[in-house]
């Protein structure tokens, strides 16, 4: 029996992916902060922004079991304007969504060593498409794809393999729990609340995470990866198509869709 560890599993995409792997007969122990129960996982309590919380529930999880996948679910997202976004709130996202992930993989390399396992970072489709007035987010989720590319170079010697998989839009509640800051939207024209406005709408129009879900089992069972797996048909075209414009270009269209 392989064994998971699944991070941010109490919602969304993590919790989709904690039951696919579970019905797929894994063993998976799933790390949050909230006090939830898991048919057919562990459940730890974990706050991945602290290096000891994380520490502490690796020391549990190899009492009976050495991971063969991380999977870095975990994350939030805040919006607003870059003027007036406290930079406590910036780096509490980046403590969460990046050095999060870091202090995971950190302390899962050791073990994945020994059983050559796979590292899958959950990054976003805003990382190469930036999203205006959620700047902080998708710098993040770029700081994220740029970390995965480098540290499949570190750990491929060592028979580890890493990727990220890139979701466009997500029906979750995550939504709902973005912290919203719309100080200065007279000043910005009104710009603040209809890019955000857009946004949830794509959101909660955009796809069920069951299939980011299956996706991501998908991915865990090949062979070899590449680094970057986005799921859809659309977010692949949105993708190429920012690549293969120029980068003025490419930022006109995104300004059209969420910064008129």
């Amino acid at each position: 029996m392989k064994t998971a560890v699944v991070t941010g599993g109490s919602s969304g995409i993590g919790l989709a992916s904690v039951e696919a792997f579970v019905k797929s007969g894994w063993q998976v122990f799933e790390l949050s902060r909230r006090e939830i129960s898991l048919a057919g996982a562990t459940h730890l309590r974990c706050d991945v922004s602290d290096e000891e919380s994380v520490r502490t529930a690796f020391s549990e999880i190899l009492k009976s079991a050495k991971p063969d996948l991380i999977l870095n679910c975990a994350g939030f997202g805040i919006s607003g304007a870059v003027e007036f976004t406290e930079l406590t709130d910036a780096k509490r996202l980046f403590d969460v969504d990046f050095f999060g992930m870091v202090n995971v993989n950190r302390s899962a390399i050791a073990s994945l060593r020994e059983t050559g396992g796979r590292i899958i970072n959950v990054s976003s489709v805003a990382a190469p498409v930036p999203i205006p007035f959620q700047t902080y987010y998708s710098a993040a989720k770029a700081a994220v794809s740029s970390y995965t590319m480098s540290l499949a170079n570190e750990l491929r010697p060592f028979g580890i393999s890493v990727c990220a998989v890139l979701p466009g839009d997500i029906r979750t509640g995550f939504t709902a729990a973005r912290e919203k800051q719309v100080t200065g939207d007279e000043l910005y024209s009104g710009r603040i609340s209809r890019s955000v406005s857009r946004m949830e709408k794509d959101e909660q129009g955009g796809m069920d995470p069951e299939r980011i879900a299956k996706a991501i089992l998908r991915i865990a069972k090949k062979k070899r990866v590449r680094p970057f797996y986005t799921v859809g048909f659309f977010y692949h075209l949105v993708t190429f198509l920012v690549k293969i414009l120029p980068a003025s270009a490419a930022n006109r269209v995104i300004a059209m869709l969420y910064s008129k």
